[in-house]
């Protein structure tokens, strides 16, 4: 693998002097096809790898060299396919695969325990693996303008999950685990398939203040019969009086909040 002249034209030499003091090693819109083998020579030193906008096929499996990397960002690149030594990079916080070709994550993926934020849009996924589940420190989770049919159940594993977007797939039903998610605050199933909701989710979930179900065969009806739809409704209410009295700007779309009839 070689690698690319970087824009303000210094010396390979003094760019990876500059990746081993900083951490950052950002070689966004370089047109690289693959991940330069300089970076992998850094190794232990990268904290932050921004590949977005390249042409990158494949990630190597040396990728695991990497242990210390917090942040990987690849997004808007043509990857198929991921290593299974990506689940060795154990300090990965933030890992970001929008604008893909990926249609299948590694089992590996549960080993990431500290990961905190996992966006994944506008790929061909299929499926999550159901290690998806072991994620406990997980915060953020997109998957949204895939090609998913369903989730897991393993996904109330992800206890720590604050929210979940998975709009533009076809999805038809909410595993019932989706009631042990007790932290999580905003749900986003736009533009799929689902017909009905786990009947104690707004019982069980008390953290939750945004459910966003537009473009689905559930009804309003169905929503508003469900167990805890009043609590629902005044956390609902109380978080858009505070943004009201903050003077915070909102799209309609934000302001829209609940299920499309």
């Amino acid at each position: 693998m070689g690698c690319c002249q970087s824009k303000n034209g210094d010396s390979g030499a003094g760019r990876i002097s500059r990746w081993r003091s900083t951490g950052i090693v950002a070689l966004r819109d370089s047109k690289l096809r693959a991940l330069p083998s300089e970076v992998l020579d850094v190794g232990s030193s990268v904290r932050t790898l921004d590949l977005t906008n390249n042409k990158i096929v494949e990630i190597p499996s040396e990728i695991s060299k990497l242990d210390n990397t917090q942040r990987l960002i690849l997004a808007t690149n043509v990857i198929e396919r991921l290593p299974t030594s990506l689940g060795s990079l154990k300090s990965l916080k933030i890992l970001t695969l929008d604008g893909n070709r990926i249609s299948a994550l590694p089992d590996e993926l549960g080993a990431l325990s500290r990961l905190e934020r996992l966006s994944i849009t506008g790929n061909q996924l299929m499926c999550l693996p159901n290690t998806i589940g072991h994620l406990h420190n997980l915060l953020l989770l997109n998957v949204s303008n895939n090609k998913l049919k369903s989730l897991p159940e393993s996904i109330g594993g992800c206890t720590s999950l604050e929210e979940f977007q998975a709009n533009d797939n076809s999805i038809e039903d909410v595993p019932q685990s989706f009631c042990s998610l007790t932290h999580l605050k905003s749900l986003s199933l736009n533009n799929n398939k689902v017909h009905k909701l786990p009947q104690n989710l707004l019982r069980d979930c008390k953290a939750l203040q945004n459910i966003s179900l537009h473009d689905n065969p559930v009804s309003m009806d169905q929503f508003q019969q469900m167990e805890g739809f009043e609590e629902f409704e005044a956390r609902r209410k109380k978080k858009f009086d505070k943004q009201i009295d903050s003077n915070v700007m909102m799209s309609s779309t934000g302001l829209d909040e609940g299920v499309d009839l």
